[in-house]
């Protein structure tokens, strides 16, 4: 269990240095939010929400697929309290930011999903 939390750790961490560098490296124009503070929010998110479902698989490994939606919901909700300010209320965002607050979710949604794949698939084989 701890081996996997510091591998995914480990990966999360360098999807965060990769992908944030590599972004912020081809945006020009100033963003009417930090993008760097997108990239952490996910980055931290998807530690959590990998680190509950580990948890909740432990203990009841068939609720963790319904724990994970639920975080999921969980995790949607926070981002929207926190970046109401600087992104929902603001109605002339540009493509380039629209695109800038898509492109972290997906990218850390995608690793969650491939961490979480590999986490169930390895409690189906233990039982």
């Amino acid at each position: 269990m701890i081996k996997r939390i510091l591998v995914f750790t480990l990966s999360i961490f360098l999807l965060f240095a990769i992908s944030y560098t590599s972004h912020s490296y081809f945006i020009t124009e100033p963003m009417a939010f930090e993008l760097w503070h997108v990239y952490l929010y996910h980055a931290c998110a998807a530690l959590i929400v990998y680190i509950c479902v580990e948890g909740v698989a432990s203990i009841l490994p068939n609720q963790a697929g319904y724990a994970y939606l639920a975080l999921m919901l969980l995790k949607i909700g926070i981002f929207v309290f926190v970046f109401k300010n600087s992104v929902l209320e603001n109605d002339t965002l540009t493509r380039v930011e629209r695109i800038a607050l898509v492109v972290p979710l997906f990218l850390f949604l995608i690793a969650e999903a491939i961490g979480l794949a590999k986490l169930l698939n390895n409690q189906k084989l233990a039982d």
